[in-house]
Formats: structure tokens, sequence, C-alpha cells
């Protein structure tokens, strides 16, 4: 389990997505742009949206990795293949972190002439990404908003015996 959490909103993510898309803007192919755009299913969908958008690319594909159990890390395997980007050539690979970068290393298996850009990324997986963002400790799960609700959370001072360390 993770010993640090940090909560990314919808208002952040945007920002830092719309942060990696200005990173590869102009980045491309020397013809000029990105083929298209293979979201990493489920995390890289709404970044993927994002930076498409931001790009203006019109040729989105997703592939299905299924790596996580909740908080438990498995084996990553690919479940439905980016079969429209044929061998990565001029195509963007959007996750939304890049945690050990077992998943990217098992996608640049089939998609071999991509790049690969991440939100966030983990020590461990910082090799297997060509950009990311955000750099977080190994030792962090970052709760993204669709993994989370809004709630009331108790001041400080209810919560913590006086002297305690809160982290």
């Amino acid at each position: 389990m993770a010993r640090h959490y940090y909560t990314v909103t919808w208002d952040q993510l945007h920002r830092d997505a719309r942060a990696l898309a200005w990173r590869l803007h102009g980045s491309g192919p020397e013809d000029g742009g990105w083929r298209g755009i293979v979201a990493v299913s489920r995390g890289g969908l709404i970044p993927a949206a994002i930076v498409a958008r931001e790009l203006d690319c019109r040729l989105v594909e997703s592939v299905s990795v299924l790596t996580y159990d909740e908080e438990m890390r498995g084996e990553p395997m690919v479940i439905k293949p980016a079969t429209a980007a044929g061998d990565g050539s001029g195509f963007l690979v959007i996750d939304d972190l890049a945690d050990t970068g077992s998943t990217l290393r098992l996608l640049r298996l089939a998609l071999p002439r991509a790049h690969y850009a991440c939100v966030y990324a983990k020590p461990a997986g910082r090799a297997a990404v060509d950009s990311f963002i955000t750099e977080v400790s190994q030792d962090t799960w970052i709760l993204f908003p669709w993994d989370t609700a809004p709630q009331f959370v108790a001041p400080l001072a209810r919560s913590a015996p006086p002297g305690a360390d809160p982290a």
C-alpha cells in the first residue's frame, strides 16, 4: 500500500494535460504533425482527449492494458491492441502515469516507433516514457479525479493528537 497520496483535481489534470500537449506541439514527425494518438485505457483516455484537442489531432485509437486491481499491481496484459497505429510511426501513446514502466515497455513491443508521453511519472517509470510533465515519488499513489469524489474532511485539530506527525 502507498505511503503517500497525491490528489489530482479535474482542473489540475486539465492544466497538466495541456502542458503535455504544449511540450509535444511541434515535436512530431517531420511532415508537420502527429498522425494519431493512442490512448492507453483507461487512465490515458481523458489526457489523450485533451492532448488530441490541443494538437488538433482527429485520429484517436485506444489500447486496453490490464495492470491494476485497485492498488494491487500485476503483470500488464494487452486486452485490446491499437491496430490503427501500425508500428506506431507518427503516433503519440498517451497515458496518465508511468509508474514502473511495465505497461509502456509492453506497448513498445507492438508500437516501437511511437512517442510515449504521460502526464505523471515515477522514478521507476521515467526510462519508459519519452515525455512527461510532473514527477512524483515512487511511494505515492495518485488519486485521479475519476477515482475520487468530494467529501467532508474533518479539521486537522480533530483528527490528529497534538504533537503527532500528520504525514
